[in-house]
């Protein structure tokens, strides 16, 4: 244990030692107080100069300098930068990741290509931050396939990959590997909710796992939700996810491809549609209008775009599809960036109102 200059003062006087010391700027942070039965011992980072002394005399009478050996204060880092400062190349600290998705025991993040060669060190610094994970995941490319997965490779941890994330009084137990799921969705999941009313019927094109269709079930006396995915995986969560959440009745499950099933079962049916899909949902807008009631009803449609566009570019792009169908824009309601998704290009999202 590292020797180091201290106080020595009676119990009675500690609080009011220590906050002197903290404002003196001699209170050392690296190094635990000690503590015996009568007295406490506080480590100075240095010896006070003739009127600090003087002070400390002063304002607590019975205080003593010393010498005496201590512990050193191990903190816990705060990010990762704290975790990996003394075990990385400095120029690289900065390339560390700021953004980490945590889905319960699961850690997900993008290591950039000039760290590849640390990811497993960067997984082993996650533990310390967040010490309940079980595996670290990193993104290997970009989302593909009608199932909207993503392949991971797994730098620390078990490799186990089924965890569960709460939001907004919910639970949805999920597989990244398996299904698709963003928690930094959450804000834009609770914000179509409340403007969803009581008697309302819902489509939820592209449920996934729930997060849409539960939060809207649960928030609401009165509605009824059909949650449709291409993915059994999805599908075999968003089960356990409505008996978890305890919404039987009010969220329908449906296996199968959005535009079938509406044309099938959910013709002119719905008050609402989600078509949270950006990038393709633009080919499914006829079968959401075939899904909305004959007297209109709203449509919450998501997209990319890039950072040279424009909303109103959006907007006139799903314009052009609806005219294509027996549908016509009335107005839209509202418009908003939801995040950004890659360098240059941001999800962004549309509530319009057809008839």
């Amino acid at each position: 244990m590292p020797k180091a200059d201290c106080l020595k003062i009676q119990k009675r006087l500690a609080e009011k030692a220590i906050q002197l010391s903290k404002n003196l700027g001699l209170l050392s942070s690296n190094l635990k107080i000690a503590r015996n039965d009568d007295e406490v011992l506080l480590p100075l980072q240095r010896k006070p100069v003739e009127k600090e002394q003087e002070l400390v005399e002063t304002r607590l009478g019975e205080a003593e300098l010393t010498i005496h050996d201590f512990q050193v204060n191990v903190r816990k880092p705060r990010t990762l930068i704290d975790a990996l400062e003394d075990m990385l190349p400095s120029y690289l600290l900065a390339s560390l990741p700021r953004s980490i998705d945590i889905l319960g025991k699961v850690a997900i993040i993008e290591v950039p290509p000039e760290l590849k060669d640390y990811d497993r060190l960067i997984g082993e610094a996650l533990f310390q931050l967040y010490p309940s994970l079980k595996t670290v995941l990193a993104k290997e490319g970009a989302v593909f396939g009608e199932c909207r997965l993503r392949r991971y490779r797994v730098i620390a941890g078990t490799g186990e990959t089924e965890t569960y994330h709460k939001e907004y009084g919910c639970i949805y137990y999920l597989d990244p590997v398996k299904t698709y799921f963003s928690p930094r969705l959450s804000h834009e999941h609770r914000r179509v909710s409340e403007q969803v009313k009581e008697g309302e019927v819902v489509i939820d094109m592209f449920a996934g796992v729930g997060p849409f269709s539960i939060q809207i079930a649960k928030s609401h006396e009165n509605v009824k939700v059909y949650a449709i995915d291409v993915n059994p995986d999805a599908i075999r969560f968003l089960k356990k996810n409505i008996n978890a959440n305890k919404v039987g009745g009010k969220v329908v499950p449906v296996l199968g491809d959005a535009r079938e099933t509406i044309a099938k079962d959910l013709r002119e049916t719905a008050d609402r549609v989600i078509m949270n899909l950006p990038g393709k949902a633009i080919n499914f807008v006829e079968a959401a209008c075939i899904g909305i009631v004959p007297e209109g009803g709203i449509i919450h449609y998501y997209d990319f775009m890039s950072e040279s566009k424009l909303l109103r570019e959006v907007e006139e792009r799903l314009h052009q599809a609806l005219s294509k169908t027996n549908r016509r824009l009335e107005k839209v309601i509202a418009e908003r960036i939801v995040r950004p998704t890659a360098p240059h290009e941001s999800q962004v999202a549309l509530d319009v109102l057809v008839h």
